[in-house]
């Protein structure tokens, strides 16, 4: 089987997406767009069969800023895929996104990114549940009430809080994946030890290859994979690639300020300016290749095996992809570098969705035993 027919054939799915964001400041993803890296089209394009679209609150608003903000993102994201019944259709379960791929449409999932929107309150995080979010990351760059961030210096739990106890077992209950990606390192063992279900990390590389706070030790990966979780190889460069960390990072901070501006204000000259000028200063420093990014996948390989590995783009919400895979449509360059490495159909058919299907199937079934 060729890389083509075995991309097609798989279920391809990516695990993060901050497409929401996009779509909020006023971007038509139902067509191919000028800016950013996913739209419906592109996703056809690039053979992804599902992706998870994150409502992302950063950890700076208040607790009722954090909830609005969240719900317009989740109900944007509703009403987008209600726009476009021929290309996408809404899964809250592997079955549904099966069913969709059969039908040739994509399935878009939806994912909570920081539980700062449920505050302290259980019951809208069961909310949010029923509106579709099928994973919560636990924070984001800032500590909350449920548990400590991988960012800041200080922490404040120490890792879960009491209330981050409670969440994680109500979904366990419900069925909700736990993502720890944006986790302290203690936050993420309190995961692996309070959680009945697997674990997972949807957007996240290696951190023996980039030593980022944001990347995971071998010995997180290894504990990670023996509690039946998967880590999903985030395609941000500054993860991937530490000496791109190092030369590119102030790039990164004005391209990411300069394209949120203009995509609040497209028709202001001043801001177009300022946004092309911040594009040709990060895409004119060399970016590492997406091979790069394989290298994350193959070292994860080597140290639990095949079963615990998969993609997690972080589109949308990174400013530098790697050369090669700038966006959505480029996906199918990884099975042909996988084709390459020598990896089976069946392995790279696990890379490239199963992995993270079967733990989203074993989230579910073990919420129906307790």
């Amino acid at each position: 089987m060729t890389a083509a027919e075995l991309h097609k054939e798989a279920f391809v799915l990516d695990s993060h997406c901050d497409t929401p964001l996009a779509i909020i400041r006023g971007q038509d993803v139902s067509k191919r767009r000028k800016l950013g890296h996913i739209d419906f089209d592109r996703l056809k394009e690039g053979g992804v069969d599902g992706v998870f679209f994150a409502a992302y609150t950063s950890n700076s608003l208040s607790p009722d800023e954090a909830t609005r903000r969240a719900l317009q993102l989740v109900a944007l994201t509703h009403e987008v895929i209600d726009e476009n019944p021929k290309k996408v259709g809404l899964a809250t379960s592997v079955r549904e996104a099966r069913k969709l791929k059969a039908e040739g449409r994509t399935a878009i999932f939806i994912g909570l990114e920081n539980g700062s929107p449920i505050q302290k309150d259980l019951s809208l995080l069961k909310l949010f549940y029923k509106m579709g979010v099928r994973y919560m990351t636990l924070t984001h760059a800032g500590n909350n009430e449920i548990c400590d961030s991988c960012a800041p210096k200080e922490k404040r739990w120490g890792g879960v809080s009491p209330f981050g106890k409670e969440v994680i077992e109500v979904m366990n209950r419900l069925g909700m994946m736990i993502d720890v990606s944006h986790l302290s390192d203690e936050s993420f063992y309190d995961c692996l030890k309070y959680s009945k279900a697997p674990i997972v990390a949807t957007h996240s590389c290696c951190r023996a290859l980039c030593n980022h706070p944001r990347n995971m030790t071998d010995q997180m990966i290894k504990d990670l994979a023996a509690a039946g979780g998967v880590i999903q190889i985030n395609f941000y460069s500054s993860f991937i690639d530490p000496e791109y960390s190092k030369v590119a990072g102030h790039l990164c901070d004005e391209f990411d300020e300069a394209i949120i501006d203009y995509q609040l204000h497209p028709r202001c000259k001043r801001r177009k300016e300022r946004y092309e000028k911040a594009y040709e200063a990060l895409y004119s420093t060399p970016r590492p290749s997406y091979k790069v990014l394989v290298d994350h996948i193959d070292h994860v390989v080597k140290l639990v095996g095949v079963k615990h590995v998969g993609l997690g783009s972080d589109f949308d919400g990174i400013e530098s992809p790697p050369a090669g895979l700038e966006d959505a449509s480029k996906f199918g360059v990884i099975t042909e570098e996988l084709k390459l490495r020598g990896y089976s159909d069946e392995d790279i058919k696990c890379i490239l969705g199963e992995n993270f299907l079967r733990v989203m199937n074993e989230v579910e079934n073990i919420a129906y035993t307790l």
